[in-house]
């Protein structure tokens, strides 16, 4: 298993792409789908949550009741909405039923009671008294069969435990923030446990990870995690042991953190690593730097991003079964344009062509460094970053932390007014989480002081024609590529090349905002 773990997202951590352009589209359907036997119709929809006046606040069953109808009925009515376009799965946010920043005594009355795997298959919809305290999940299952098709949503559950069991809470219960997905009939499919929780006092994590898979007679086998899970091994990466998982749905209640963990970025970046297909719901609160959702696949995005309008929006998209392959990036090294072949002379060099930025032996690589730009450390996203600046209408720069150096060959057809700059971080991530990262991100920085660069900016103008790469120590490297206006763009090849990770871009379409690979150490964390 874990050999066949290791081969699985090696390869796809490996592949190299040549992409379409992609953009933060959130049109109904879109031209150049897949043939429809191929392909299926999903949806995602970002929800406004009517929240709790006081999550602090004790209430009763009936009042948290009230609160989550509110909100189960716009559910009813984009589920009748996606009817109408042919959907045939559709995710719901993490949170969106019942809100968050409750204690453990608060959130309890919007609790409903799961029932274990042991007592069988179970249709709320038609089986509405078999369980107490479940009408959530009565509404949901409901939901499935009036609109049939699958739905995925996520709310709070409670499981009672025993006092011998040694994880069991002083209150005698479990709270779970659980994802849930029923099948078009109504049955009740499969349950997910949320195992990497961010900062959630009212909820505990299973003692075990849960690697929840649920099939459907339309696409094959869907994956299932939540929200943080997705910067962990467990379950994110373990699910994709099973190479059936073409598919993964996602409810998530992000705050976007720029430049570099936005959530359609990273969402798009994970469709990409790995070769799958992301159905992402996240909550819509502006005020809150929560929004952005989308459906990935890992050539395009159908993404919606808005900080401006209230109202939540409902994506919908065709997209294939099998999700495009990815091109080997063998065949890259047979593609002999100047840019390309400059970037593999670097690689292949003497050892001066990364050690010594002065003595780069590489096709005009020498002028460019005649003036080498300065070394300097600044703050991104609580991190010290080490950073170069990118002047110049071309270059070659080298910045490096630790065991990893951070290498970009660029041209800018135009000269903008802009700072950007290279920056590299190899080292455990430690605000807000903690968890091993490797970094090489260039950046536009918030204004024209080294002090700036890091900060947190979604306009900008500078096209960069580039090679971005690094020697990782790891094989799972996510490439994040944002773009003016909170835009996807895509790389035109990225992957492997003599022992260093490679993304490729040129023709930007929009001011770049963030080019990155972010690398994951797992077992460092």
């Amino acid at each position: 298993e874990s050999k066949r773990l290791i081969a699985c997202t090696m390869s796809a951590a490996r592949a190299a792409l040549t992409l379409f352009l992609v953009g933060c589209s959130a049109l109904a359907l879109h031209e150049a789908h897949p043939h429809p036997a191929e392909s299926y119709v999903a949806a995602v929809y970002e929800h406004p949550a009517l929240l709790a006046p006081n999550p602090l606040e004790l209430t009763s069953r009936q009042q948290a009741l009230e609160l989550m109808n509110w909100n189960l009925d716009i559910y009813e009515q984009q589920v009748m909405a996606a009817a109408q376009k042919g959907v045939q799965i559709i995710v719901f946010p993490e949170d969106g039923i019942h809100g968050f920043n409750f204690t453990r005594t608060s959130i309890y009355p919007f609790l409903d009671f799961m029932p274990p795997h042991e007592l069988g298959r179970w249709n709320p919809c038609l089986e509405p008294h078999r369980f107490s305290d479940t009408e959530v999940l009565q509404r949901l299952s409901c939901m499935a069969v009036k609109g049939q098709m699958f739905l995925v949503a996520n709310l709070g559950t409670k499981q009672p435990c025993l006092s011998h069991d040694p994880g069991c809470p002083q209150d005698g219960r479990y709270h779970f923030n659980t994802n849930v997905v029923f099948s078009s009939n109504g049955t009740l499919a499969n349950r997910y446990r949320k195992h990497n929780l961010y900062f959630e006092a009212a909820f505990d994590s299973p003692a075990e990870v849960d690697l929840i898979t649920f099939d459907t007679p339309f696409a094959g086998k869907f994956g299932m995690f939540t929200c943080f899970d997705i910067l962990f091994f467990d379950p994110a990466v373990q699910l994709l042991r099973d190479s059936e998982v073409k598919h993964i749905v996602y409810p998530t209640a992000w705050m976007n953190q720029l430049p570099l963990l936005a959530a359609i970025e990273i969402q798009k970046a994970f469709a990409a690593a790995f070769g799958v297909n992301v159905l992402a719901a996240n909550i819509h609160h502006p005020s809150l730097g929560m929004t952005g959702s989308g459906i990935h696949t890992p050539l395009k995005s159908f993404c919606y991003h808005d900080t401006d309008s209230p109202k939540g929006h409902l994506i919908i998209a065709q997209i294939a079964k099998n999700p495009p392959s990815l091109v080997r990036t063998e065949n890259a090294t047979n593609e002999r344009d100047p840019s390309h072949s400059k970037f593999l002379k670097i690689l292949s060099d003497d050892p001066y062509c990364e050690k010594d930025a002065q003595e780069v032996h590489c096709d005009e690589a020498d002028k460019w460094n005649m003036n080498i730009p300065p070394t300097f450390h600044s703050e991104m996203m609580y991190d010290n970053f080490t950073l170069v600046p990118a002047w110049g209408k071309e270059g070659y720069l080298q910045v490096c932390s630790n065991t990893l150096c951070c290498h970009l060959l660029y041209e800018r057809p135009t000269l903008s007014t802009e700072l950007y700059a290279l920056g590299v971080f190899d080292g455990l991530h430690t605000v807000h989480g903690t968890y091993y990262i490797q970094v090489c991100a260039l950046v536009k920085c918030g204004g024209l002081g080294f002090d700036t660069c890091g900060q947190e900016i979604t306009e900008a103008e500078g096209l960069f024609d580039f090679h971005l790469w690094g020697n990782f120590s790891t094989f799972y490297i996510f490439p994040l590529f944002l773009t003016s206006g909170m835009t996807l763009d895509t790389p035109d090849q990225l992957g492997w090349e003599n022992n260093h990770y490679f993304l490729r871009k040129s023709g930007l379409s929009s001011g770049l905002v963030t080019a990155a690979l972010y690398g994951r150490l797992y077992d460092r964390n």
